[in-house]
């Protein structure tokens, strides 16, 4: 039976024979032996093993027996059940009137494992499955029937609101098989004590968690996240190995509002690192413009809010004009604000300014020709605002 594999047959072996001075074999629904005491043992074919499994009970073997049982020695047989069904033999080696007072506790012991064994399968299944169902729900626009009797048969309600957090993952100079263990730690941590998380692996470098939220729009429920999220970043620092940055989506209701979030999370994230690289979380809510902006990257678009920016630089052989911009526009186009953060004369800030016009042919005091700047240098990776 697949409940009984080598694997776990010697494992009862090496824990039985740690109580008892008797060997102990374990055979399979076929009568093999698959774990022993006596490793030259294992593949042999046991006909005591056989007799107890056809006939549903103890069989004991003494030395007149051995001649005719092929692979059997003087011991005594026991089959192990599991929900009912016979799936194997559990034996030990020795004089029947020697060995038979353990019987019932090594079959005690080998049923126990077994039944934890199985329980253990059945939850790293369900546990591959609710990642498999995750990775749908990230990927999907639409909620299918078949999507929703998948999440129901899983005991996971899709009317939840949810928003999606993407960890992505630095194991540095780790192995795969320590990056592995400290990556289970970490989903260890995601589920402890938020249990009602979501968490699937999406590559050895990204971990995606679709959070409950109560009230998605509600400041304080915001606040929340944020709070559980500085939290998880300390534990992360007392507890692990990895470098990890944390990026927070956006909720969106009805169907495919998953897969909405986890890319919202995933722009956050990239906008995130590159405007505050020594940051390790990172909010939708903080930088909502520049995350919204980050699909017109590219295009015909994208070219015509930079031209001004770019006939700009391409005389603004310092930088200068560009700085002051960004300064200008951080400082809430400020002047005297704008004057001090660079240490310059309100002058001198009035003459750049002025010149940044003559440049670009745009005129600051319209609010259309500051936000064609304002875009464009957030296109351009600058980060106006703080």
């Amino acid at each position: 039976m697949a409940f009984l594999d080598p694997l776990l047959a010697q494992e009862i072996v090496t824990r039985t024979m740690r109580i008892i001075d008797y060997n102990v074999n374990v055979m399979d629904a076929n009568g093999t032996i698959v774990g022993s005491g006596e490793p030259s043992r294992i593949g042999e074919l046991h006909e005591g093993a056989l007799l107890a499994l056809t006939q549903g009970r103890t069989v004991e073997v003494d030395e007149a027996m051995t001649d005719r049982l092929r692979g059997a020695r003087p011991g005594i047989n026991l089959p192990l059940r599991l929900e009912g069904q016979i799936v194997g033999v559990v034996g030990l080696t020795g004089k029947p009137s020697q060995v038979r007072r353990y019987g019932e506790l090594v079959r005690m012991t080998a049923e126990m494992m077994l039944e934890q064994a199985k329980l253990m399968r059945l939850l790293a299944r369900d546990s591959r499955l609710r990642e498999e169902l995750v990775l749908h729900l990230i990927r999907s626009d639409d909620a299918s029937t078949e999507l929703e009797e998948w999440a129901q048969r899983l005991g996971v309600n899709l009317k939840q609101p949810r928003i999606a957090a993407v960890i992505e993952i630095d194991s540095g100079t780790l192995g795969v098989d320590a990056a592995l263990a400290e990556i289970q730690q970490l989903q260890t941590l995601l589920t402890t004590p938020e249990r009602d998380n979501l968490i699937a692996t999406v590559s050895l470098t990204e971990l995606v968690v679709l959070k409950p939220t109560r009230s998605p729009h509600d400041q304080r429920e915001q606040e929340r996240h944020r709070a559980r999220v500085e939290v998880l970043l300390s534990r992360m620092r007392e507890s692990s190995k990895l470098g990890v940055r944390i990026a927070l989506g956006h909720y969106f209701p009805g169907p495919g509002g998953i897969a909405r979030s986890y890319r919202t999370a995933r722009t956050t994230l990239q906008v995130g690192k590159q405007r505050h690289p020594e940051r390790q979380a990172f909010f939708y809510q903080d930088l909502i413009l520049p995350v919204l902006l980050d699909s017109l990257k590219t295009g015909w678009q994208a070219v015509e809010l930079r031209r001004s920016l770019t006939r700009l630089v391409a005389q603004d052989g310092n930088g200068v004009f560009r700085k002051t911009l960004t300064y200008w526009f951080a400082n809430d186009t400020q002047a005297l604000a704008t004057a001090q953060a660079l240490n310059i004369h309100r002058n001198t800030l009035d003459y750049r300014l002025r010149r940044v016009e003559e440049l670009t042919d745009l005129h600051l005091e319209h609010f259309d020709d500051r936000l064609l700047l304002y875009i464009a240098l957030l296109l351009e990776g600058d980060h106006p605002a703080n």
